[in-house]
């Protein structure tokens, strides 16, 4: 899986948990909870999203290295070493 694709998996799940939002054109430094009006549990549906679409583990403790796009973008790109 290349970056452009883990990003759009990214952008995908935002958008399932914020319909009303258009997480491709959020500033991919932005804090998500910010940026796009979510909750601690949209968050939280948000972490499951990737791990259920990516099948890849999200211990607790890495939960904010996922709070803007970038930032999960590259996380997950490791985790999947792409």
């Amino acid at each position: 899986m290349t970056r452009e694709e883990i990003r759009q998996t990214v952008i995908g799940a935002l958008s399932d948990i914020a319909p009303e939002t258009d997480p491709g054109t959020t500033d991919p430094r932005a804090d998500l909870r910010e940026a796009l009006d979510i909750d601690s549990m949209d968050f939280l549906n948000f972490v499951i999203a990737l791990h259920k679409r990516l099948q890849v583990e999200i211990p607790e403790a890495d939960y904010p290295k996922l709070l803007t796009v970038a930032g999960a973008t590259d996380y997950l790109a490791v985790k999947l070493g792409a």
